[in-house]
């Protein structure tokens, strides 16, 4: 009965490609006490507190709006993170509003030809130093970087590791959009591109109930507790939702849901994977929902203090079964 009630107020014509939500989803969702965090766990929180701080403290706020030069700032910072984690970085760059803006882009080569895409924006919204918005997914971008450098076993897909710009207004949904060029350009010249995950705003939980909102009527299937990780796809990335939360809750005792959802309600498409829907590309946001959840979403005290590092770390330990996963199957 609660299924069709969701069915029917999202509208009439999702019945034609219904809806994935908690209860589609693969396997359970942890519960209970968190189990003592093992070495790598706590080593993994530290380096994270380490990176979110130097974006939002050190740097500060980064966008082309009012911060150009620490825009610029932080793509340096990146581009020598990713170094000298070992990679060779490219430089993908384009103009906009007179402007020079650059994605970084670096890969881990495959077996194949095929490629699992994982990105986090690095620039902020005005006015706000962005811990968690998105130095949090930055942060688990550098950190997945450092762990597939120690994966021995080449991947039967190669997977490409991109820091795109331009994510915030007044460039969200608009061609200047970072991730928008970078995948209109990957498209260009031929990637064959197989999934794509969006590390946006991952690092606050909370325990308290009521401290999860969703939009109407997605609240009658998720808890109301935000303790967990959100994986979120549109309709037609539905199969992908459900291998990244299948394989993170096989390799992780961590809160987890997963959804797939037309792309056009709200929140749905508020990061990069947005990007790679117009490319025919599954792709799915990994996130603490945001908004939905975080109360210093796009102020001035959205800084380090904020996140819980210790959850992010499990979360991103998580990550790094989820794209092995990926990059192993088979098919889409």
């Amino acid at each position: 009965m609660r299924r069709w009630i969701l069915w029917s107020l999202l509208g009439s014509w999702v019945w034609a490609q219904p809806p994935l939500l908690s209860q589609d989803m693969p396997g359970r969702s942890y519960s209970g006490p968190l189990p003592k965090a093992s070495p790598h766990q706590r080593q993994l929180a530290v380096r994270l507190r380490s990176d979110v701080t130097h974006l939002a403290v050190k740097i500060g706020e980064r966008n082309s709006v009012r911060a150009y030069a620490r825009l610029e700032e932080t793509r340096e910072w990146i581009r020598l993170q990713l170094i000298e984690a070992g990679y060779v970085v490219r430089s993908h760059r384009f103009q906009a509003g007179g402007k020079t803006f650059t994605n970084l882009e670096c890969e881990l080569p495959g077996q194949s030809s095929e490629w699992v895409v994982v990105g986090a924006h690095y620039d902020s919204a005005e006015g706000c130093p962005a811990a968690n918005d998105n130095g949090s997914g930055v942060a688990s971008l550098l950190a997945l970087a450092r762990f597939l450098k120690t994966v021995p076993k080449k991947p039967a897909r190669g997977i490409r590791l991109v820091a795109f710009c331009n994510e915030e207004p007044p460039h969200f949904w608009h061609s200047s959009m970072g991730s928008l060029q970078y995948a209109r350009m990957a498209q260009k010249r031929g990637d064959r591109m197989t999934a794509m995950l969006s590390l946006e705003t991952m690092g606050y939980y909370s325990d308290a109930p009521g401290s999860q909102k969703f939009p109407p009527p997605l609240g009658l299937s998720y808890p109301d507790t935000g303790n967990y990780i959100v994986f979120v796809g549109d309709l037609k990335s539905g199969p992908l939702v459900q291998k990244c939360v299948g394989s993170f809750r096989r390799h992780q005792s961590f809160p987890s849901q997963g959804a797939a959802l037309p792309g056009d309600l709200e929140g749905v498409g508020w990061s990069d994977h947005w990007s790679f829907w117009g490319i025919g590309v599954p792709a799915v946001m990994v996130t603490d929902t945001a908004p939905m959840r975080y109360p210093h979403y796009h102020r001035p005290t959205d800084l380090p203090d904020q996140l819980d590092y210790g959850r992010l770390a499990r979360v991103v330990e998580g990550l790094e079964s989820v794209v092995l996963d990926l990059a192993q199957s088979s098919g889409r």
